[in-house]
């Protein structure tokens, strides 16, 4: 394990894991102190491991290291291996972005909204459509932020509480697998301290992964909307969902597409 430990910081620079330079070194890499100090460790700790002075780390210990250095997939299951443990079970990082061919997979869809979001419900990407539904909103970037810190929500939707109960049941349910993402607390914090409501739903520890629902809307340009919401998860990118609304053809939620279409379009301009 030393010698692992040895390699992954001599491949690392300091500037990539968010430490200064430090000046000029004698040799490339990181030095002991400074994956002690990423790690949470005392640098004597940390020099016994690397020496193979210290053999029984627990898994608080090579969690600590492993996320100080980075570590995913196979190179963390690596290290706890080569100290005897079993790994513990994968954290997958959610993408900051989406790939291309979902961009223009969105962009193609002329009678569904749809969009991408990530574990801090921030808004990745969205068709016309999309920013059409949602232009009434001072910012189509985050559900959570849009819901609780914007006025116009409690016109927007039909039901504000409900859909208030939904988001933060959502967002809480994100944390099962995605609790250290730093947009994520970010977003928690923030909104913590903005939205005493928010603060309220949020300590009751309601939790509920989207799912079909119905979406009613009240649209300053073309009035009432209804839809039908569906959310998928988006293969090979964890953590990413994505929203798709669908309505009834020929109803009055249908007829008014064109024209949020357009709304939409002025809004990415």
């Amino acid at each position: 394990m030393g010698a692992y430990l040895r390699a992954i910081r001599g491949r690392l620079s300091p500037e990539a894991l968010g430490l200064p330079s430090g000046g000029l070194r004698r040799v490339a890499g990181l030095r002991r102190e400074e994956v002690a100090v990423l790690g949470g460790l005392s640098v004597d700790y940390y020099t016994r491991l690397e020496q193979g002075r210290e053999i029984s780390p627990g898994s608080a210990v090579l969690d600590g290291i492993a996320d100080g250095l980075e570590l995913e997939g196979d190179e963390r299951d690596h290290l706890f291996t080569l100290a005897g443990l079993v790994p513990p079970p994968r954290r997958s990082r959610a993408p900051g972005s989406v790939s291309p061919a979902l961009g223009q997979l969105l962009d193609s869809w002329s009678a569904h909204p749809a969009f991408v979001i990530d574990p801090a419900h921030d808004v990745l990407a969205a068709n016309a459509l999309a920013r059409g539904v949602h232009a009434p909103f001072a910012r189509f970037d985050n559900l959570v932020r849009m819901t609780f810190t914007d006025p116009v929500a409690r016109d927007f939707h039909v039901d504000w509480s409900r859909t208030a109960d939904s988001t933060v049941a959502s967002l809480r349910a994100a944390t099962a697998e995605h609790g250290a993402d730093p947009g994520l607390l970010a977003v928690v914090a923030e909104v913590r301290g903005r939205s005493d409501e928010f603060e309220e739903r949020w300590s009751a520890q309601r939790v509920q992964r989207k799912a079909v629902t119905t979406k009613r809307f009240v649209h300053g340009e073309v009035g009432g909307l209804e839809f039908d919401a569906h959310t998928f998860a988006v293969q090979g990118s964890p953590g990413l969902q994505l929203v798709v609304y669908g309505c009834a053809p020929g109803s009055a939620t249908a007829q008014a597409l064109p024209l949020l279409a357009i709304g939409g379009a002025v809004v990415r301009r």
